[in-house]
């Protein structure tokens, strides 16, 4: 027998935490831009938009969250950090997959 009310909480706290990562990739993606626009001007911001939309590649927007954080927004260093971490911990696990997986002795051709 199933527990449909423990189900749905589960469903909903799963719906829930899908928004809250929604909510601060968009908050990244914002904080971001602002920094790199605000260091480097607004042609960089949109080519490190671009490269975060089509090539997937996070880190120049990671980076610029961090400075658009402390920097625009007036946070202080270790509340930027904070708000970073999760892109730089996600780009912390994914960069040694990528990298052994690109390895010419992994491949099975």
């Amino acid at each position: 027998m199933s527990n449909t009310l423990g189900d749905g909480v589960l469903h909903l706290l799963g719906f829930l935490m899908g928004v809250g990562v929604f909510a601060l990739v968009i908050a990244q993606l914002v904080a971001g831009v602002s920094g790199i626009a605000h260091h480097l001007g607004i042609t960089a911001a949109v080519i490190a938009g671009l490269l975060f939309f089509f090539a997937r590649f996070t880190l120049p927007i990671t980076v610029g969250a961090f400075f658009g954080a402390m920097d625009v927004w007036g946070w202080q260093w270790y509340w930027a950090l904070a708000f970073t971490l999760p892109g730089l911990a996600l780009m912390a696990i994914m960069i040694p997959g990528v990298l052994v997986a690109s390895l010419p002795w992994k491949r099975n051709t």
